[in-house]
């Protein structure tokens, strides 16, 4: 790892910090660690100090101030992420984007909104909820959208609506040094220069911080439905979804939950499916186009066996589903009371998605540990969440070899390490293996070129 500056002075930094920005700076020990770690596994790590800024100059000057005394930063947003990517490694400041949550600007012409890095995609959508336009993209955790367009973050609509890096516009960031730079525009397209804006997104605060975020936005379809089908075996239902995207229909949602999932979360959300490896569909358009997509797809499911379609056309009904689908976390948590969830996903191409499933699942089953399964199948991606007590070396030495195997499997097979949670600190190991010593290398020249000091979150993404 690169050397931090000499003069490294996190006492003076904290100081100036603080005549700056009055109560918004705490050193409290429970406001550290409260930013030491996510929902995560990785033992907690909390900065020296942590910061609530209001605005981009304040980040800015803030940056400065932490540039000029060698102190490490880590822009956070509410603390979802899973691959310790806001864990404080090398202690330092952390900029908590909590208070910068403003919507700056709609345009209902032009199908776009810019956003302060602290609004999270509730209230983004809740702001938009008279204009007729929505924002789709949902990962689960009601996220800042900052956090997921640090994170490159996916979610459940993400098969017909793609994902943030397919959303994001432009970008305002403050450099290591605490320039300000604007990235992208409002244009649907443009050839003038690098794409600065996707070397941001997905760059995990390692590059900058990002306080200013231009996205698409959608018009509210005119007819909405969601159901639900259970199948004779995991095979059937994944390729049930192969088979559905093949056929070209334009489903907006398609989310698997295996036996142990579906189980789970009938337990925690209080729901009365068979608790069997299940598909959650969600249909948007006109009423017509909607009618024609559930007819294909009802097709497809009795082709593999699977139930009739119990149908959630209610908004309050299908809010309930899709609810119940985002806590499937803490449905996990719930079936072994003490546990910790050791959650990873890899995303592979949609042919070989029934191969990688089924292999993974053969190997759970042989598996001492709990491991419910549960993906954003329409794209390739699925999620395992082990449930480890951290203190048992023996459970977390299962859980790293089944995360590898599952990994080494994905990467053969065209795949990726990782469709949606990032990188962060927990899997660097397996960068190069999916990129190549190249490609990682030329990440690290990027890094010291943009943060020579290594200063913006230092230990994730690559090592320098």
């Amino acid at each position: 790892m690169a050397t931090l500056l000499k003069n490294t002075d996190t006492e003076s930094a904290i100081e100036e910090l603080g005549a700056l920005l009055g109560d918004r700076l705490s050193t409290s020990p429970a406001v550290c660690e409260h930013h030491a770690t996510g929902e995560t596994y990785h033992a907690p790590r909390p900065p020296d100090a942590v910061v609530f800024p209001e605005t981009t100059e304040e980040v800015a000057r803030i940056v400065r101030i932490c540039a000029a005394h060698g102190v490490p930063m880590v822009p956070y947003g509410v603390g979802t992420s899973v691959e310790g990517n806001v864990c404080a490694l090398e202690g330092g400041v952390t900029l908590d984007m909590g208070q910068m949550n403003n919507v700056l600007r709609v345009s209902q012409e032009d199908l776009d909104v810019t956003v302060q890095a602290g609004v999270t995609r509730k209230q983004l959508n809740t702001y938009l909820r008279d204009t007729g336009l929505f924002f789709p993209i949902d990962p689960g955790a009601d996220a800042t959208l900052g956090g997921m367009t640090a994170t490159r973050a996916s979610g459940t609509n993400a098969v017909r609506y793609g994902t943030l890096k397919e959303n994001v516009l432009g970008l305002t960031v403050v450099l290591p040094d605490g320039q300000v730079i604007t990235t992208g525009g409002r244009a649907r397209k443009s050839a003038a220069g690098y794409d600065l804006t996707r070397l941001f997104v997905g760059s995990e605060g390692t590059l900058g911080v990002m306080t200013e975020i231009t996205l698409k936005l959608y018009g509210i379809p005119e007819a909405i439905s969601a159901a639900v089908c259970s199948f004779p075996s995991l095979e059937a239902a994944v390729n049930t979804v192969i088979l559905t995207i093949q056929s070209g229909i334009p489903i907006a949602r398609v989310e698997l939950l295996d036996d142990i999932q579906m189980d789970a979360c009938n337990k925690f959300s209080k729901l009365d499916f068979a608790p069997k490896d299940t598909l959650f569909f969600e249909f948007h358009g006109t009423e017509q186009g909607v009618a024609e997509q559930v007819e294909q797809v009802r097709e497809i499911v009795h082709e593999f066996g699977g139930s009739d379609f119990r149908w959630a056309t209610k908004a309050e009904d299908r809010n309930a589903l899709w609810q119940a689908r985002h806590d499937v976390y803490y449905a996990c948590l719930a079936l072994q009371p003490g546990k910790t969830g050791w959650a990873t996903d890899v995303c592979v191409p949609i042919s070989r998605l029934a191969d990688c499933l089924i292999e993974t699942k053969e190997e759970l089953d042989a598996s001492p540990l709990l491991a419910p399964i549960v993906g954003h199948v329409g794209d390739g991606n699925f999620h395992v969440c082990f449930l480890v007590d951290p203190d048992d070396p023996a459970e977390m030495a299962e859980a790293k070899r089944l995360n590898e195997r599952m990994i080494d499997r994905a990467l053969a097979m065209g795949g990726t390490s990782t469709g949606e949670h990032g990188i962060g600190c927990g899997k660097l190991d397996y960068l190069e293996a999916e990129h190549g010593a190249g490609a990682v290398e030329l990440m690290r020249t990027l890094k010291r070129t943009v943060d020579p000091q290594n200063l913006m979150n230092p230990g994730k993404v690559v090592v320098v």
